[in-house]
């Protein structure tokens, strides 16, 4: 059970993430806290980083080998991101609906997956 909870957590984790580094960025077009200052921006964004963490730290535990989990430090690192690029791709394309997928943007996940490929490679 330990691949899946991580897995989930970091899914989870890459929801906060992305609200909190990107959906800032949206908060013009729906009429949120227009007029703002960046503070307040940052603020908000600190207190989605939050969440992120809570689910980030223990998801890297519960996979570290270094407390019984499958993975090695690599190997976490690279699964976080490939995570952190699907998450993104969907909630950009689908929830913030600010770009399409173009053939280079596949290219480049293809180059991560082969990444995967290589680091977990025995």
């Amino acid at each position: 059970m330990k691949p899946f909870y991580t897995i989930l957590f970091l899914i989870i984790s890459n929801v906060f993430m992305t609200l909190a580094w990107y959906g800032h960025l949206q908060f013009k077009k729906m009429g949120w806290f227009n007029g703002s200052g960046l503070w307040v921006i940052i603020l908000i964004s600190w207190g989605l980083a939050f969440f992120e963490y809570c689910f980030q730290v223990p998801a890297n535990r519960i996979g570290s080998s270094n407390y019984g989990g499958p993975y090695s430090m690599f190997q976490l690192k690279i699964i976080q991101e490939v995570i952190t690029l699907v998450v993104f791709t969907l909630m950009a394309v689908f929830v913030f609906k600010t770009d399409t997928l173009k053939w280079n943007y596949l290219a480049g996940f293809f180059c991560m997956v082969l990444a995967v490929y290589f680091i977990f490679k025995k």
